[in-house]
């Protein structure tokens, strides 16, 4: 039995300055299967996904396993350093696949449904990150993401070039960018030091993207406590802002990121109701 790559269409430029490619998985000349391959650019590295990774025929006799590896082949000549795949939460049967050719998980995409507009507790209150604040708000925004990006397996280099082009592309005209949430949590009234010192700040991007069906999904990119100020509920609140946040947008599906290793966040996302959607593995090409 012969299993192969043949090119489904012709390549196509993307966007992040990569390409794109279907292939058909053929086994004795018969398709069994499909995947993608795309390139993206991060900074001077191109990094990989695959992607839409279906068996159609006869699975369960390493036909995936080998889509996959002739898919890294792929994007070895293409010139990546690395490839990424997400994996919905649903298909077990991928994971262990990941697993097995040594991709480490990552990160997992969770989202919720959002109904009512839940209450923030007392003794606190919420201000807009202004054009004054917004430079400092964001260095320390992007290196808390460039030191989770690091601990989930990228390198500095990588780290540092995705938190660049993330930080641009969502955020191209700053505090006032359209559509995007900046907030920042405060103990309520009086202007002492106390209370102007923030306890943590929020990012949310109202329309990230279209579901499959046409709804709009928001997404939280940010939420952040002080370090002074952890262990206190308050990361429950800015999550409850967020969702009040997109609710009064008329946005009513809310998604996030979270970084595997970080159990006390995805404890706290459970207790909010906030599901497993995708896991996402990476590994060095």
């Amino acid at each position: 039995m012969t299993t192969t790559l043949r090119p489904e269409g012709p390549e196509t430029p993307t966007t992040a300055g990569g390409r794109t490619r279907r292939w058909r998985i053929l086994s004795n000349g018969h398709q069994v299967g499909a995947l993608r391959t795309t390139s993206a650019r991060h900074g001077t590295q191109l990094w990989g996904e695959i992607s839409e990774l279906e068996i159609t025929e006869a699975r369960g006799r390493g036909r995936g396993t080998f889509g996959a590896l002739a898919a890294e082949e792929v994007l070895r000549n293409w010139g990546c350093a690395r490839v990424d795949v997400v994996v919905p939460e649903s298909a077990q049967a991928a994971r262990g696949l990941a697993a097995t050719l040594g991709y480490a998980e990552r990160m997992r995409n969770l989202g919720k449904s959002l109904t009512a507009a839940p209450p923030l507790p007392g003794g606190v209150t919420a201000r807009p990150i202004g054009a004054a604040e917004f430079p400092a708000w964001l260095d320390r925004a992007a290196r808390a993401y460039v030191r989770s990006l690091m601990d989930s397996g990228l390198t500095e280099e990588q780290a540092r070039a995705k938190s660049r082009l993330d930080h641009h592309n969502v955020l191209q005209q700053g505090a006032d960018t359209p559509g995007v949430v900046l907030r920042r949590l405060y103990r309520a009234g009086g202007d002492d030091r106390a209370a102007a010192e923030p306890l943590g700040s929020l990012w949310v991007d109202l329309h990230l993207r279209d579901l499959p069906d046409g709804t709009p999904l928001a997404w939280v990119m940010v939420v952040e406590v002080s370090p002074a100020h952890r262990g206190r509920g308050h990361g429950r609140t800015l999550m409850l802002l967020a969702e009040r946040e997109c609710l009064a947008a008329g946005v009513r599906e809310l998604g996030l990121n979270v970084f595997s290793g970080n159990e006390v966040a995805l404890r706290l996302y459970a207790s909010l109701g906030y599901r497993v959607v995708n896991r996402c593995y990476g590994k060095q090409l």
